[in-house]
This record gives structure tokens, sequence and C-alpha cells, in this order.
């Protein structure tokens, strides 16, 4: 894909989010550098939270050396703010720093589906080690009658990015796109880890 038709398609898909596309692009610009755009995903979440309507929308950006995260949130006007405000980040994180691409399939009916049939609903987490969740849980020995104390058990995830794409919210086709775009990042960051051979 040429930087013009990459760009240009990020920038169609940025704009027909509807989501402040200005902003979105105005940071972007900055991040991406000049860059070629080999692949993107724009995904807009609405959430209710304490009873007002909050709107976000993250966009994913690969280029030939990185991937480009870019998140903005609004904050409506309240007894707090009197105008309503926006707040946009972007990190940049190079190919072969991204530790992995996990891709969880949502599929109603499992019996039922065929080879090639796309998911109901995609969840693409991708991690490079910035954000790490603990989930504790007491530890125990397996037997039913012991009351001892065996301490903590856990894991540790790494969750940097997390883009959740349902066909009943977004549409089948923002599902196909999210799963083309997990395939692009998966093969972009084999390439990027992959060793160079010497001359």
């Amino acid at each position: 894909m040429s930087l013009t038709t990459g760009l240009a398609a990020l920038t169609r898909d940025i704009e027909q989010s509807g989501y402040y596309p200005a902003l979105v692009l105005d940071v972007l610009d900055i991040a991406i550098a000049d860059e070629p755009v080999a692949d993107h995903l724009v995904h807009v979440e609405t959430t209710f939270v304490m009873g007002e309507i909050q709107r976000h929308v993250t966009v994913l950006v690969v280029t030939g050396t990185r991937l480009i995260v870019a998140h903005v949130d609004d904050h409506p006007a309240d007894d707090k703010r009197e105008r309503a405000s926006a707040a946009a980040t972007t990190e940049a994180v190079p190919l072969r720093s991204i530790q992995s691409v996990a891709v969880t399939y949502g599929v109603q009916s499992p019996e039922k589906h065929r080879s090639g049939a796309g998911p109901a609903d995609v969840t693409v987490a991708v991690s490079w080690g910035s954000v790490s969740r603990i989930d504790l849980e007491p530890a125990d020995c397996g037997d039913p009658q012991c009351s001892a104390e065996h301490g903590l058990t856990g894991t540790i995830a790494s969750d940097d990015i997390v883009v959740r794409v349902s066909a009943q919210a977004e549409g089948a086709a923002a599902v196909r796109s999210a799963v083309s775009f997990a395939k692009g990042l998966s093969a972009a960051t084999a390439s990027a880890a992959a060793p160079r051979r010497s001359l």
C-alpha cells in the first residue's frame, strides 16, 4: 500500500467516525511523522458514566517500523467544567517491542460455525510491557477439609491496549476490519522480530 493510499484510507475512516476528526488527525500527524501507513483500525466507543454519555476513540496505525496508538476522550461540561473538553494521547511503539498480539473470537452457535465465517465479536489485545495487571486470589492445597492459610496465587497479564469490536454494535464489516488488522499486525511484528541476515 502506498503512502497516499494508506493515509487516505486512514483519513477517510477517521472522518467517517465523526468523532472530532480534525483533532484526531492532528495528533496522529505528529505521531506518524510522515512515515507510510501500512494498516489501521479506528474504533469509536460510547459509554455511560454516572448517567452521562462519554465517547472515546482509539486509533491503531501500523507503519513500517511502529505501532501508533491514539486515544481521545471527551469530557462533557458539568458543575466542575463550564465547557466540554477532550484529551488526546498518542504513543508510538517499535514493532520489535511488541510482545504479543492476542485475538479472542466470540462465536454464537459454534456447532454451526463454518470455515471462513466471521465471529460475532472480536477482541484484539496488544501488549508491549508498558502496563501490567495483577490478579490475585487465595491459594489452596486442593483439600476441601484443609483450613490452613496458603497465601495468595495470581497471574500477571499485560494489557497495554485492548479493542473489542462487536457485529451487533458496529456491524459485521467493522469486525472483519478488526480481524484483518490483527492479522496484519501479527505479520508485521513477526517480520520485525525476525533475525536479520548479515551480508
